[in-house]
């Protein structure tokens, strides 16, 4: 039985692939900007409130036990990774635009029908933008 060697890879084949990637780049890129920017629940903390409670955990950390102290520091690094992205933004704008230009080529090439869509939070608005119907399916 004589073995075969690796197949080639055609230039349309490496353009596909490239083009695949790129393709999911920009869907995944818009997906987490659309989870970034999500309402939280609940109260929205300030930096301000967000200091205080850092103090009160350097506070209550002199006299916590063993286990209370692991997650109080889990708390305090928590907080700190809140506070630092507080000052960040993400534009969906730019994020939208790349969206759109692969969307409905990726969610054929994909099988993902609207409902999956509308279901990770794309706006109705965005998929009608790309193209995207409910009939679609």
């Amino acid at each position: 039985m004589a073995q075969r060697g690796p197949k080639e890879v055609t230039p349309e084949h490496t353009a596909a692939m490239a083009a695949g990637r790129s393709d999911a780049r920009a869907v995944k890129n818009y997906l987490e900007g659309l989870r970034a920017n999500r309402p939280k629940r609940g109260r929205k903390r300030t930096p301000d409130t967000i200091a205080k409670r850092l103090k009160a955990i350097e506070l209550e950390l002199a006299e916590a036990s063993p286990l209370d102290e692991l997650k109080l520091v889990q708390e305090r690094r928590d907080l700190q990774a809140e506070l630092a992205a507080a000052g960040t933004t993400v534009d969906l704008t730019a994020l939208e635009v790349a969206f759109l230009d692969v969307a409905k080529r990726y969610s054929s090439n994909k099988g993902i029908d609207y409902a999956t869509w509308r279901e990770v939070g794309v706006s109705a608005a965005v998929l009608k933008r790309a193209g995207i119907s409910r009939a679609a399916g």
